[in-house]
């Protein structure tokens, strides 16, 4: 029978292949309509920069704008918000991942059905990192990490990745924007060991492609963030916030939306950021106390502080970074006490007075007092709508 049916299949198919040839002459088929040699979807891609890109639609997330790019970090703490600003003006955007499937799931709720496209890739091999670039035209290094592990070094992670993926866009050939997130501070006379590798991460990407653009946001502030959320979370824990060096290191902290909208607004211009250097620091100072106040402020509690010496600071820290290469286990994340911080923290991060800032780009940072740092509120230890005032932190109306 089945073999009784398979001619009867393939007589009907002879039959019908002139029909089909006669369809396809009238109706494009998907494999016709899509490719570089129909002059409807042929590249028009500006000499400089990705302005003049052909862009479909109103602008919104199911528009078309001409932006393809593979943001390699788009799971950490940047990327999301980078993601969710590329996906709404209706940009693809190719989402390398080395985790688990579930590491990017959040992500692919922010474009439109098709838009978001992870892509597994090892950063060790050259090999996948050109699979994830072979559709793109701009590349975003958002790979950074302050702190190293026992399978990364700050060396590996912040420069030797850097200057690789540069190397991998150049021999691309059709990549028309790269930017290189850095960090501010970066520098090679520095006494962080990550801020001298995200300096010479900078100088080897500069080097293999001199139009690229550097961004160095500083500490970035946000619902996710590593700075604010330790503080508060050691905060509850211990009822007390240990000042490294007294809390009296200057920083120029800023909101994370803030460094996405940079990185956007870069891209969408004429080119006239590519080769630049740009520091992202947010509108207002900070010292360490004055930041812990803030965040005492937000979760409604007394605050007390512990100054910590920087000898004794290094000293509490330094254990971790002794035996990270000597036990056969992983040892914890640091937090509070990481070693190389507390090294960057020795001086203030503040952004140069002649370099180029969120102003150039024309975006107006946010203050950080109000909604930016209004997450905290999950610290709260009677609920959200806990205390208004200073008195009400410790004692709660009385219902008399």
């Amino acid at each position: 029978m089945q073999a009784v049916c398979r001619r009867l299949g393939n007589q009907y198919t002879k039959q019908s292949s002139a029909p089909i040839s006669c369809f396809k002459s009238i109706y494009l088929l998907p494999d016709q309509c899509y490719g570089a040699e129909n002059p409807r979807f042929a590249s028009s891609l500006a000499t400089k920069g990705v302005g003049h890109l052909v862009r479909k639609g109103t602008g919104g997330r199911s528009s078309v704008s001409g932006i393809v790019a593979t943001v390699f970090g788009a799971t950490g703490f940047l990327g999301r918000y980078l993601v969710q600003q590329l996906a709404k003006m209706g940009s693809q955007v190719l989402v390398p991942f080395r985790g688990s499937e579930d590491c990017h799931r959040h992500l692919k709720l922010m474009g439109d059905l098709g838009q978001i496209v992870p892509m597994k890739y090892n950063p060790r091999d050259e090999n996948s990192i050109k699979a994830v670039m072979a559709k793109a035209n701009v590349v975003i290094n958002l790979i950074g990490r302050e702190y190293e592990t026992r399978n990364f070094s700050f060396e590996e992670v912040n420069h030797h990745m850097a200057e690789q993926l540069a190397l991998i866009a150049k021999e691309h050939g059709g990549i028309m924007r790269y930017i290189q997130v850095s960090c501010l501070g970066a520098s090679p006379s520095s006494t962080s060991r990550m801020l001298r590798a995200k300096a010479a991460g900078e100088e080897a990407v500069l080097r293999e492609l001199p139009e690229a653009t550097i961004m160095r946001p500083a500490a970035m502030i946000g619902t996710e963030d590593r700075v604010l959320n330790p503080w508060a979370h050691f905060a509850k824990k211990y009822s007390f916030l240990p000042l490294i060096g007294g809390g009296s290191t200057k920083i120029q902290p800023v909101y994370v939306v803030d460094v996405a909208s940079a990185i956007v607004a870069a891209l969408k211009d004429d080119g006239s950021s590519m080769g630049k250097v740009f520091e992202l620091g947010g509108p207002e100072i900070y010292t360490l106390h004055q930041l812990a106040e803030l965040m005492y402020d937000m979760i409604r509690e007394w605050p007390h502080y512990v100054k910590v010496p920087f000898p004794i600071a290094k000293a509490i820290a330094t254990p971790r970074e002794v035996l990270l290469n000597k036990v056969p286990f992983p040892m914890p994340t640091p937090t509070i006490f990481n070693l190389d911080q507390i090294e960057a923290l020795s001086t203030d991060t503040l952004v140069s007075e002649n370099a180029l800032k969120f102003e150039d780009l024309g975006i107006v940072p946010c203050k950080l007092k109000g909604y930016p740092v209004e997450y905290l509120i999950q610290y709260r230890k009677g609920g959200p709508q806990y205390g208004s005032t200073v008195s009400e932190k410790v004692t709660p109306q009385s219902w008399s």
